[in-house]
């Protein structure tokens, strides 16, 4: 195999690594979230990151343990609840990536479980030394605002969240 051939393989290889590592990065939310497990969760995300979620604004790693471990968050767990993370487009670009995917929020009531959320998700990740972490994470429920479904079109395309 010629040097030029082997080199493309490997950085071939080396991009499906990538991929493969931030899908479970964010796949590995649901579960710990769900587990009620507040430090598995802020370690998915840089010291610095940040968890947009349409009403609440969560910046720093503290913020996010103590929504998993607030009152609320509790009481779904205590119900029965599963979050779940759709499969990712994901476009990587060195040590940044960009992912986009559904989510929805399942709670059991009154015996049966229903869909309380279902929600665009924007994922910004860098790559550390500890792995990929989340930059940012931006949730917009879909319920027919025009921000919802563009965020997801911007996340295919590898675009930033914001406007």
């Amino acid at each position: 195999m010629s040097e030029d051939r082997l080199a493309a393989v490997e950085a071939r290889l080396a991009l499906l690594e990538d991929e493969r590592d931030v899908a479970r990065a964010m796949a590995s939310y649901g579960p710990l979230v769900d587990g009620g497990d507040a430090d598995g969760v802020a370690a998915l995300w840089a010291p610095d990151g940040v968890y947009d979620i349409d009403e609440i604004f969560l910046a720093g790693a503290e913020r996010i343990r103590e929504m998993v471990r607030s009152p609320a968050h509790q009481g779904w767990i205590r119900q029965g609840c599963a979050h779940v993370v759709g499969p990712p487009h994901i476009t990587v670009e060195g040590d940044a990536a960009v992912a986009v995917c559904h989510s929805l929020m399942v709670v059991r009531d009154e015996g049966r479980y229903v869909v309380r959320r279902a929600t665009a998700n924007h994922w910004r990740l860098r790559r550390t030394e500890a792995g990929w972490k989340v930059v940012t994470r931006t949730n917009r429920i879909l319920d027919g605002r025009p921000e919802s479904p563009a965020l997801l079109v911007r996340g295919v395309r590898g675009e930033p969240a914001g406007p």
